[in-house]
């Protein structure tokens, strides 16, 4: 019995990827996915407008770790350091082979100067800390503090893993 236990932790500790427990990180999961679900449907993302890297390329993704989707990004939210897991500033859709999208991650962005001008580290969500970005990436961004939170299709990668093994661009 114990030995079970012990497997079904592990499980969900891996599900969420390194440096977090499911217990602390579940409350804001499940608030994320509440307030995301209704947008399944890219038709209802009206606050939101799909965005390209800086060659032009829609679905992102990079050889060997996998992709992340098609970003639609709501402009008004980036531009605000105060992060909410109900309100992603980006929602990722994975593209299925007929070309129909459907909802795989929220992403949380903060531009890293603003953020920096007043914080000492990296915005958390879910316990985590957020990935930096550093400029000259391939959005043509200056730097910026990002995390995915794949609320809607698995990623063996990680919960927070950028990059997604089961997305195919």
């Amino acid at each position: 019995m114990k030995r079970g236990m012990t497997a079904i932790c592990a499980a969900a500790v891996a599900a969420l990827g390194a440096g977090g427990t499911a217990a602390a990180a579940q409350p804001d999961i499940e608030a994320a996915r509440q307030a995301t679900a209704p947008l399944h449907d890219v038709s209802a993302a009206t606050d939101y407008g799909v965005f390209a890297d800086a060659a032009g390329i829609l679905c992102i993704d990079m050889l060997g770790e996998g992709g992340m989707g098609i970003h639609y990004v709501n402009g008004s939210l980036v531009g605000n350091p105060n992060e909410d897991v109900r309100h992603p500033e980006a929602l990722v859709y994975d593209p299925d082979p007929f070309g129909r999208l459907h909802l795989a991650a929220a992403e949380y962005i903060v531009d890293k100067a603003t953020w920096d001008a007043t914080h000492t580290g990296p915005p958390r969500l879910f316990g985590h800390d957020f990935f930096t970005i550093p400029d000259g990436n391939r959005f043509g961004l200056a730097a910026f503090y990002e995390i995915h939170a794949w609320l809607w299709k698995p990623n063996p990668s990680g919960f927070f893993n950028n990059w997604n093994p089961r997305v195919v661009c």
